[in-house]
């Protein structure tokens, strides 16, 4: 009994002797996953089934992958020195209020499952150029402290608005995941009831937010006065 359970770890024993060997990835995880079907009793067809349902329900990485080149192309072509040049156009721009517009945008974006943010797609090339910009327009050049101020906001803005927006749309994975536990645990809850409650919470998420970010535009105001 404990030989063919044992067996049945041959698909690991292929990943490591695959990755050792410096492989093929992709090869060696499907040939993994088909050796590890075949010992547990699947067929072929079974296997070539579930292998399908999952590229399917990973779709959109196979988007993120293909946008990931025109994301570099762009960035290699001036999209992030075009975004900082905009943005220095407008005298009353700041940091905190870049990424304060952001926020309010990508939440309601989140709430309402529109696929649009990322840090790749959107802080790299744009948002953190653009709050950067800002305080350079007003202060010239800024301290490496401050600006690595700036990147961990504008990566935190993306954080914030993804993860307590989303659960705002009823239909949203994180919305189902939570029902689902739930009323395994034996508590009767519905979707409804479960974005209802998450929309407080996205609104305080933007409030502190804001209150962050004006924070900073002090902060920075304070040190460049004080350089």
């Amino acid at each position: 009994m404990g030989g063919k359970n044992v067996i049945k770890l041959i698909g690991v024993l292929i990943i490591i002797i695959g990755f050792a060997l410096k492989l093929d990835t992709i090869a060696v995880v499907l040939t993994a996953g088909v050796a590890t079907g075949l010992v547990g009793g699947l067929s072929f067809g079974e296997i070539l089934d579930i292998l399908g349902n999952a590229f399917i329900t990973n779709r959109y990485m196979t988007i993120f992958f293909v946008t990931l080149p025109i994301i570099g192309l762009l960035e290699k072509y001036g999209l992030k020195e075009r975004a900082a040049q905009l943005i220095s156009n407008v005298k009353a721009a700041t940091t905190g209020k870049i990424l304060s517009v952001y926020m309010l945008i990508r939440i309601a974006a989140a709430a309402l499952s529109l696929r649009i943010g990322g840090h790749v797609e959107f802080i790299r090339p744009l948002i953190y150029p653009m709050a950067e910009g800002a305080a350079k327009n007003k202060y010239g050049d800024i301290p490496e402290e401050q600006i690595e101020d700036i990147k961990g906001l504008s990566a935190a803005t993306e954080n914030f608005a993804n993860f307590f927006g989303q659960n705002v749309f009823i239909a949203a994975g994180g919305v189902l995941l939570i029902v689902g536990t739930l009323k395994e645990l034996g508590v009767d809850v519905t979707e409804k009831q479960v974005s209802n409650a998450a929309i407080p919470i996205a609104i305080i998420t933007v409030v502190l937010a804001i209150i962050r970010y004006t924070l900073f535009d002090k902060k920075l105001d304070k040190v460049m006065k004080n350089k």
